[in-house]
C-alpha cells in the first residue's frame, strides 16, 4: 500500500491548507482506496499559520483587547493551546501595517507595545512556549514597545521613562530591567523570521523597511541613527551584538527586540511548523509528497513553504498542485518535481480557478492518482 503525505500551504484567497488536504483526499479516493494518506498542512509563519497550528493542537483563538501601534484600543486574537501549553502570536494582529490608514503611517510615532500585551496574557494563562510570527509590522521600535508591556523600562539623558517608538531610539540611554515580570525567563520564544537583514545600516531595518512603513528619507536617516545608538547601549550594558545576528532588522527591528529582551531564536517560519508537524519524522516511508500553493514562482524557493517540503524530501516522489505556475519545463526538472497541475489549466479565468479550487484539485488529485 502506498503512503502519500499532502502538505501544502494555504491558497490564498481561496482554500485553506485543511480544505486543500481534503480535497486532494476525494480526488485520490475516487480512483482508489488501496493508499494511506496523511495530511500534514503547512505554513510559512505569515497567514495561514493559525489554522495549520490549529490542525496540531487543541488550540483556540483568544480575542483580546490590546493597544493599536499608535496606543488606540483594538481586539487582536491569538492562538492558544492549553494542553500543549503553547501560543502562536502574529505581531501584525496588534502591531501591523494593516491596522493603520496610509495618513497614519510613520514610523517614529509607532510602537509593538501591544504586541507585548499579547504576550503578558499568553503567559498569564500558562504557556510555557510562544511562537511569534513578525510579519506585516508598522513599526521600527527595535522591540521596546513589546519589552515595556513586559516590564522593561527605558530612560533618556535625564531619567525620563520613554514611551518604547521609533523617535525615542536615538534617546534611550539606559535600559532598566528591575521591574521585567519574573516568568519571561521560563518562556521559550521561537519567533518566525525569514529575513537576514542586520539591524542597521544600507541593508538593515530602516532602509529596507520603513519607506512601506511611510518613511520619508529624512525619517529613514533618523531611525538607522536610532538603531545604531539602541545597539551602542544594548552592547554596553549587556555586552550582546546584535549587528552581527541574522535577522535583527527584522519587523523593524523586532527581530533583535526579540533575542534581548525575550532571550529567542529565530528560525524559518516553515520550519517551525514543520517541527509542531513532525514532518521530517511523518515523511520517511513515504511514497509520494503532495504539496501546492496559489502560486509557484521562483520566491517560493525563498523560505516557503515547498521549499521547507523540498529540504525534508529524500527519495519520495513530489508532486505540485497549484493555482498557476510560472517555471519553465527545465525548473522543474532541477527541482526534481515529479508530477505538476495547474488549477488554470481547468479554470475558465483566475476568479474561476479561485473560487471553484476545491472542485479542480479534487481532479487534479484523481488524475495524480490515476498516473502513479
Amino acid at each position: 500500500m502506498k503512503k502519500i503525505v499532502i502538505a501544502p500551504d494555504k491558497f490564498k484567497g481561496s482554500l485553506t491548507g485543511i480544505e486543500f488536504c481534503d480535497a486532494v483526499e476525494r480526488g485520490i479516493r475516487k480512483f482508489t482506496n488501496d493508499v494511506e494518506i496523511v495530511k500534514l498542512p503547512l505554513a510559512d509563519g505569515g497567514d495561514g499559520t493559525v489554522d495549520a497550528l490549529k490542525f496540531y493542537t487543541d488550540g483556540k483563538l483568544v480575542d483580546l483587547k490590546v493597544n493599536d501601534p499608535l496606543m488606540r484600543w483594538v481586539t487582536a486574537k491569538y492562538l492558544y493551546a492549553e494542553k500543549e501549553q503553547l501560543a502562536f502570536i502574529e505581531m501584525a494582529e496588534a502591531s501591523g501595517i494593516r491596522l493603520l490608514q496610509n495618513n497614519e503611517l510613520n514610523p517614529l510615532e509607532t510602537t509593538t507595545y501591544g504586541t507585548g500585551e499579547l504576550i503578558l496574557d499568553a503567559i498569564q494563562r500558562g504557556v510555557k512556549h510562544i511562537i511569534l510570527g513578525i510579519g506585516g509590522s508598522s513599526t521600527n521600535d527595535a522591540g521596546m514597545g513589546m519589552a515595556r508591556a513586559l516590564g522593561y523600562r527605558f530612560l533618556d539623558e535625564q531619567g525620563n521613562e520613554l514611551r518604547g517608538v521609533g523617535r525615542d531610539l536615538n534617546c534611550l540611554v539606559h535600559i532598566d530591567d528591575s521591574e521585567v515580570i519574573t516568568e519571561l525567563r521560563n518562556i521559550k520564544f521561537e519567533v518566525a523570521c525569514d529575513v537576514d537583514n542586520p539591524l542597521f545600516g544600507i541593508n538593515g531595518a530602516a532602509y529596507i523597511y520603513s519607506p512601506q512603513k511611510g518613511a520619508t528619507p529624512e525619517i529613514v536617516e533618523e531611525l538607522d541613527r536610532g538603531l545604531q545608538n539602541f545597539s551602542r547601549q544594548v552592547e554596553k550594558q549587556f555586552g550582546k551584538n546584535l549587528q552581527k545576528i541574522a535577522g535583527a532588522g527584522a519587523a523593524g527591528g523586532l527581530g533583535a527586540g526579540c533575542i534581548l529582551f525575550l532571550n529567542a531564536s529565530l528560525q524559518s517560519g516553515t520550519d517551525l511548523v514543520k517541527s509542531i508537524a513532525n514532518f521530517d519524522e511523518e515523511v520517511k516511508d513515504a511514497d509520494w509528497i503532495i504539496t501546492g500553493e496559489g502560486k509557484f514562482d521562483e520566491q517560493t524557493f525563498s523560505g516557503k513553504v515547498i521549499k521547507g517540503v523540498l529540504d525534508s524530501r529524500t527519495s519520495q516522489g513530489l508532486a505540485v498542485f497549484c493555482g498557476v505556475s510560472e517555471l519553465s519545463e527545465k525548473q522543474l526538472e532541477e527541482h526534481k518535481i515529479d508530477f505538476m497541475a495547474e488549477m488554470m489549466e481547468q479554470a475558465s479565468d483566475v476568479e474561476d480557478s479561485i473560487k471553484n479550487a476545491g472542485k479542480y484539485l479534487e481532479k487534479a488529485a484523481e488524475q495524480f492518482a490515476r498516473q502513479i
